[in-house]
């Protein structure tokens, strides 16, 4: 199991270190040497770039020539967690946003966290008249820091009340495709002449990666288009007092075998341990469990499921830290269940619950092997 290194070697050590650089201050340690004061920074997400593909297959690109090393995600590895993290500078512990699948006390339901719709029927909340600042109050990384501020992400979801909340004090720019990602990225440079941070997130990476698995001819190309790009923005950025920091949220790993892949339909002794449906992610399960059928659930997990998964109390892994190292948000416990099931080698457990699509991926993510923790650390000057 890869443990965050939320000491001095994961995103929310870089974010903190961006901050400092921008006379902010955070809880976590700064790494030491980064040298990325008094310069513009241009910080670019590709979501699901994991240090490992880059390894495997990059090692002829551009990025790759400019990688200084490896950091870790967040734990669970995951965009609702790593990105949070991106856009506030804490780790889930405080955040509190866990994973794509969360239970919410506040509305008594498992919900989709990003898009914030119920698990069940895909109800959007905002039609109930439920916000998301009632169930997440933390503050943005962009709040207090004294420069010209600007978030870019895709047209579709900028401005949802997630991007509203977690990045509040950026100016927003949206984009439609990759030619208008560069373009506004570009554009942030350009809207006055005071010093900037662009945040600049790229999800399609993620999204041909889950449908076609990070081996797949298709993800290479998708890589090579953006690299190119990456590099032809670097080139026109020379000495123009701008540093490029390229990383992601996470990396995936491929599950192909149909052995490797546990649906809990095919499980109703273990289904009847829990009293709702898992929550988290494929890789990283939440269970809530009855408190008659503890026993069983321990037992089923110890037998049935001993190749497949770890089992944890939820409440040892914060103790533990695997979270982050502070003071963890009031609602944490309430978000990750009793038990938490880390998956072995690359195996998944799914569960399906009504109106919900049946999508079983190839790529995966969330939980702590080599591929979806560790994420590049790349410096272009």
């Amino acid at each position: 199991m890869n443990k965050p290194n939320y000491k001095n070697g994961s995103i929310v050590n870089l974010m903190a270190s961006i901050k400092k650089c921008f006379n902010g201050k955070s809880n976590y340690e700064p790494f030491e040497d980064l040298d990325i004061y008094d310069k513009n920074i241009i910080l670019i997400i590709i979501d699901g770039l994991g240090y490992n593909y880059l390894m495997k297959h990059g090692r002829e690109s551009f990025l790759y020539k400019n990688l200084k090393g490896r950091m870790t995600s967040v734990f669970p590895s995951t965009t609702a967690a790593a990105m949070t993290a991106y856009s506030t500078g804490l780790a889930p512990a405080e955040h509190a946003l866990t994973g794509w699948f969360m239970y919410l006390k506040e509305i008594g339901t498992v919900v989709k966290i990003l898009p914030f719709a119920t698990r069940a029927g895909d109800f959007k909340l905002e039609q109930g008249k439920i916000k998301y600042k009632d169930i997440y109050d933390e503050k943005s990384f962009f709040s207090d820091l004294k420069v010209t501020s600007i978030s870019i992400k895709h047209e579709d979801y900028i401005n949802s009340e997630y991007n509203r909340l977690v990045e509040k004090g950026a100016k927003k720019l949206a984009f439609s495709d990759l030619n208008g990602f560069f373009k506004q990225i570009n554009k942030a440079l350009r809207i006055n002449k005071k010093r900037k941070f662009v945040f600049a997130y790229w999800g399609k990476f993620d999204y041909f990666s889950h449908r076609k698995g990070t081996d797949s001819q298709e993800v290479k190309k998708h890589f090579d288009g953006l690299d190119k790009k990456i590099e032809k923005l670097a080139e026109s950025l020379k000495n123009k007092n701008t540093t490029i920091i390229v990383s992601a949220d996470h990396g995936l790993i491929n599950t192909r075998e149909k052995d490797k892949i546990i649906e809990l339909k095919d499980h109703p002794k273990f289904v009847e341990t829990l009293a709702m449906p898992l929550s988290g992610e494929p890789r990283v399960a939440y269970c809530y469990v009855r408190p008659n059928k503890v026993r069983q659930f321990e037992n089923y997990v110890n037998t049935v499921f001993k190749n497949c998964c770890e089992m944890h109390k939820s409440e040892d892994l914060i103790k533990n830290h695997y979270f982050g190292l502070f003071e963890p948000n009031k609602k944490l416990k309430d978000r990750i269940g009793d038990y938490i099931l880390i998956m072995k080698e690359n195996y998944i457990m799914k569960d399906f619950v009504l109106g919900e699509k049946r999508n079983i991926y190839i790529g995966n993510h969330g939980g702590v092997s080599d591929e979806e923790m560790f994420v590049p650390l790349v410096v272009i000057k």
